[in-house]
């Protein structure tokens, strides 16, 4: 069974989209969304920064839409830059995603998924234009539902 990621659709597949709130905290930042995280790698001073990660969806959006961060291929988080290309991003995106997980709603809904696969068609593929390919946010998705999983299931043999 896939699961197509999307605010519009229904279940899991709208709860699981970025544009969901879901708040987490990231390195001290207060996180509502991940699409307020993602929004706010565009902008390179901190407390806009701050603000833009409390955003939600169409709001989160919207306020980064114009920030031409492409041009330079260059997103930033708490006064470092980072080039989208470099394995420093794919860490830092990692790392927000492990933050994200730590959300017991989240927890709930990726482990309600089982094993299904997940897909986001809405997303852009190419890296160089986007914040976060279709097939990194499913990746990481996919990552941290298996983490959860393998906990949850160290913890049942523990009991």
């Amino acid at each position: 069974m896939a699961i197509n990621i999307s605010s519009t659709n229904k279940g899991a597949a709208a709860a699981l989209s970025n544009f969901t709130p879901h708040p987490f905290i990231f390195d001290g930042v207060i996180c509502n969304s991940m699409e307020g995280f993602l929004q706010s790698l565009k902008f390179e001073n901190p407390e806009m920064q701050a603000h833009v990660a409390t955003l939600v969806g169409r709001k989160a959006k919207f306020k980064g839409k114009k920030k031409k961060w492409y041009t330079t291929q260059t997103l930033y988080w708490k006064g470092i830059s980072y080039k989208r290309d470099s394995k420093e991003y794919t860490e830092l995106i990692e790392r927000a995603f492990d933050a994200y997980a730590k959300n017991t709603k989240i927890q709930k809904i990726l482990l309600s998924t089982n094993n299904a696969v997940f897909e986001h068609s809405m997303g852009n593929r190419k890296k160089n234009r986007t914040v976060l390919t279709s097939t990194e946010f499913v990746s990481n998705l996919t990552r941290i539902r298996n983490n959860i999983q393998k906990q949850k299931e160290l913890e049942d043999e523990l009991k």
